[in-house]
């Protein structure tokens, strides 16, 4: 079977002035980088707003397990499908972070004949976004510490600075670190370490944002600690917002690029789901919506984290909310979260698959609570058995939600004609969205309303540490924005080993982390990592390039 890279290489795509036509945007209305991929610039988002609105379709899933979902690859089928169908699609979707790309999970660029290309460039470097946000991450982090050093005006404690370094790459080493050893010229001693890139809060914010004035803004009122009377110091104290703003003026623009059947594809952002708020751009997925009849968007992995966030954190920023919200699941997925064991997985298994339904059922009746239609797509394995298909599409039927087979990884868009017919049904149904819960509800209480609503737990705990810090958001009139909860994405718990559909458990918060720049509380449940590690055989390891330039091992 073809590696996705190789099918990727024989594709021979169009110029990426052919797809911006496809947008009805002249070639001196992008800024082109190389022949297949391009910026957007300010003007021409400008000029985008003035176009009337499509419809967004919102791509979510069941948990990620080991057994692969296919969230992306159905994402792009979809699009390519509806394009086949007659109606112009224009996929918006997150940048792939380097640190999976060389560990284990892979890309964001889909997969088989349901991908978007140059998936080389956009699985690596692509046009330096994630490079910019690190410069400007560690610019920060940089002047802070000269501060410090210079004399330390504005009387911050080094003990409670709260902004760290960033990477984006896996590198657990780092998660902890003490900087300023040596002479005194070296800077001051203090404790220290680093974020993924991706887990930032200026990847946050560069997602949020929706111009360069907003942009730095936002950046002026990052919280980077706290004085030694214990007040509040913001990169507005130190001045800088406008040099960090430079560094991401060009990595604000979205990207354009294409998928394997030419549908235009806008890439920008690609903030974690499980440690972040898991959605690409506001300025991306406004794009879609004002160049295509429908806009097709995905949230990171499963529906309790990406498409909770995309409902109740960046929706409300959006000009619309979505017509219509996809749950991807697969037979094998099913199975695992009902027992079976991984390596056993291509056998039937009716018993394992029935257990396992109780994962995607949460899923689908969560996601119904935002008063919007919701669909299913059953995103089918060759493994697959007849009657496991059947069964899954009839437990799906009994919730009273419609499901679609969906084989675009093998077949492209025309493996995904079902599931768009059934989208093109769900957009003519009624759409009431309501947000999971007000901002003007205090902290506790939004915590409780997701964690039981969405998660399933019974109550909400929350540590020594994140009590004292809630004391001190309520100080400072920090607790009316919305709140970000980064927890483990295997599970509806903070439990990563805790499958299915687990009820009636504790979340615990560790941490409250204000990040006011992106304009939202983080909470940190469980034992999640915001720097994850590389596993025993990261995949880098299998990736080369030959004297050609011909890349390989790359899925």
């Amino acid at each position: 079977m073809k590696t996705d890279i190789a099918i990727a290489q024989e594709n021979q795509p169009a110029t990426i002035e052919t797809i911006a036509a496809k947008l009805e945007l002249a070639a001196a209305e992008i800024e082109p980088y190389g022949h297949d991929k391009a910026k957007l610039p300010a003007p021409t988002l400008a000029k985008l707003r003035q176009r009337p609105l499509g419809k967004l379709v919102l791509v979510t899933s069941i948990n990620p397990t080991p057994a692969g979902e296919g969230k992306s690859t159905v994402t792009i089928g979809l699009a390519d499908a509806l394009n086949q169908r007659g109606h112009r699609a224009v996929i918006a979707l997150r940048e792939p972070s380097l640190g999976p790309v060389m560990g284990m999970k892979g890309g964001a660029t889909g997969g088989g004949y349901a991908q978007v290309v140059p998936m080389a460039d956009i699985n690596l470097h692509f046009t330096g976004d994630m490079h910019a946000l690190t410069a400007a991450n560690n610019t920060l982090a940089a002047l802070i510490d000269n501060h410090l050093h210079q004399g330390n005006r504005l009387g911050l404690d080094p003990k409670r600075i709260l902004w760290r370094r960033a990477l984006d790459i896996n590198d657990r080493a780092l998660r902890e670190t003490i900087i300023g050893l040596g002479r005194p010229a070296n800077g001051q001693m203090r404790s220290d370490g680093f974020d993924i890139t991706v887990a930032s809060e200026m990847m946050a914010i560069l997602c949020l944002a929706r111009d360069l004035t907003d942009l730095k803004a936002r950046l002026a009122r990052i919280l980077i600690g706290y004085t030694y009377e214990r007040q509040p110091v913001y990169v507005a104290d130190l001045g800088v917002a406008g040099a960090l703003t430079v560094l991401l003026k060009d990595a604000l623009q979205p990207n354009l690029v294409q998928t394997l059947e030419q549908t235009p594809a806008i890439i920008h952002g690609g903030p974690f789901a499980n440690i972040a708020h898991g959605c690409n751009s506001i300025l991306a997925t406004e794009a879609a919506l004002h160049t295509g009849e429908f806009a097709i968007t995905e949230a990171g992995f499963g529906a309790d984290l990406g498409a909770e966030k995309f409902l109740d954190i960046v929706t409300p920023h959006l000009p619309k909310a979505p017509d219509v919200i996809v749950v991807v699941a697969t037979v094998r997925a099913l199975k695992y979260n009902g027992g079976q064991k991984l390596a056993t997985l291509d056998q039937e298994d009716l018993g394992a698959l029935r257990q396992g339904y109780v994962n995607l059922q949460r899923h689908l009746h969560n996601m119904r609570q935002y008063q919007l239609p919701v669909v299913a797509s059953i995103n089918q394995f060759a493994q697959d058995t007849p009657a496991e298909l059947a069964l899954l599409q009839e437990l799906i039927a009994q919730d009273q939600v419609s499901s679609a087979l969906t084989t675009v990884f093998a077949n492209g868009g025309t493996g995904g004609l079902a599931l768009a017919d059934l989208v093109l049904n769900a957009v003519q149904q009624p759409a009431d969205y309501r947000r999971l819960y007000d901002d003007q509800a205090d902290l506790p209480t939004k915590l409780t309303t997701i964690a039981q609503k969405i998660y399933g737990a019974g109550q909400v705990e929350l540590s020594a540490t994140a009590q004292r810090q809630l004391r001190q958001i309520r100080k400072f009139g920090w607790e009316k924005l919305p709140v970000c909860i980064a927890k483990t994405q295997y599970s509806f718990s903070d439990v990563p080993k805790a499958l299915g559909a687990p009820s009636g458990f504790t979340l615990t918060i560790r941490e409250l982390v204000p990040k006011l720049g992106a304009g939202f509380i983080v909470a940190l449940a469980g034992n999640i990592l915001t720097m994850p590690g590389l596993p025993a055989h990261p995949a880098a390891e299998q990736i080369d390039i030959d004297g050609a330039g011909q890349i390989s091992g790359l899925f």
